[in-house]
């Protein structure tokens, strides 16, 4: 895993903000930059690297892409985390 670019994506609030919308399910570019005052071009770079971090993924559905949560790299970085803490929880 590359961590420097994994934390590069989680240190921007939109994109952390774009995280916590696809907890819900996949949704659509449309959909979620809906939820944002920028425009879709902002929101298509911020969901790019998110997808260039593997915190996203796509699937094209007919005409539309929608983006889903890749837990799997979430995972590893709580592992790594927990490894630092010696294994210990809370």
């Amino acid at each position: 895993m590359k961590f420097q670019e994994s934390f590069k994506a989680l240190s921007d609030p939109t994109r952390r903000a774009i995280l916590d919308l696809l907890k819900g399910g996949a949704m659509t570019a449309g959909d979620i930059a809906s939820k944002f005052d920028m425009t879709a071009a902002t929101v298509s770079h911020h969901l790019s690297v998110l997808r260039d971090a593997k915190f996203i993924s796509d699937d094209r559905r007919g005409k539309y892409i929608y983006y889903e949560l890749n837990m799997s790299v979430l995972d590893e970085i709580l592992g790594w985390i927990t490894a630092l803490r010696g294994g210990k929880e809370g």
